[in-house]
């Protein structure tokens, strides 16, 4: 992480990350450790968080981590009531969790339907309601949610994650002129094909290098760090006048 921007402004605050164990959002908890950020996350893998946060820890961070399944409302907003009391309010929150499991929609079910948007949605706005009100009294915070690029690139093959992911930017948009008076900013990043090692392992196949030369314009790929370098830039005081935007990271893909 020694290549990332360091961005003084990060230094000593307080960052919340849902889904912060694996993939992305591990490189987001990675990510604000090494700017001097104290860091929670809540993860529903509890053996990948715990060793993430161990081997965090013996590098000298201060981060914390729960073992949470976000689609428990409470439990989510219990966790980030226990982080903020132990680590200070918090300043930084990064709605990062997600399940894009495919699915055919001739098969979904009003369970499965429910289930997806539980988990894809629904931690979004509980997150965002557990620490605005503490942003807003001191005239200072960012959010930041994660959409994704599977909609707008007219991805098939899992509706309810896709509908969900298109709302993301909606639900951002209704609260950035009642956050903005009140100094706080909230934004949306739409990743494309981040090749975590879960996307290596379930979906890249032997298509993958096929489809991203025949989608993604910039040559490479994208990874995890590449994610998390562009969260830094719009938790930090550089990014001070951008709210309300879609901040796309797809080589180029739509």
């Amino acid at each position: 992480m020694t290549d990332f921007a360091l961005y003084p402004s990060l230094q000593g605050l307080n960052a919340f990350v849902t889904g912060g164990a694996t993939g992305i959002g591990a490189a987001i908890v990675s990510a604000y450790a090494a700017q001097g950020v104290r860091v929670g996350f809540v993860d529903i893998n509890e053996n990948a968080g715990t060793a993430h946060r161990k081997r965090l820890k013996e590098q000298g961070a201060e981060v914390w981590f729960r073992a949470v399944d976000v689609t428990e409302t409470r439990e989510l907003q219990l966790a980030i009531e226990a982080f903020s009391e132990r680590g200070g309010p918090i300043d930084l929150l990064v709605n990062n969790v997600a399940n894009d499991t495919r699915h055919a929609w001739s098969d979904v079910t009003p369970e499965m339907w429910e289930k997806s948007l539980a988990v894809n949605l629904n931690p979004v706005f509980f997150a965002i309601q557990a620490v605005a009100a503490g942003m807003m009294e001191r005239q200072r915070g960012s959010i930041i949610n994660f959409g994704s690029i599977s909609w707008k690139a007219k991805h098939g093959g899992m509706p309810a994650y896709t509908t969900a992911k298109a709302a993301i930017h909606g639900l951002t948009r209704s609260f950035v002129r009642e956050f903005g008076a009140h100094g706080v900013r909230i934004n949306t990043v739409l990743p494309g094909w981040v090749l975590t090692e879960r996307q290596l392992t379930e979906h890249f196949g032997d298509d993958g290098n096929s489809i991203l030369e025949q989608n993604q314009p910039l040559r490479g790929t994208i990874s995890e760090r590449d994610v998390a370098a562009l969260v830094m830039f719009l938790s930090a005081d550089d990014s001070s006048m951008c709210t309300g935007q879609e901040f796309t990271l797809d080589g180029g893909w739509i």
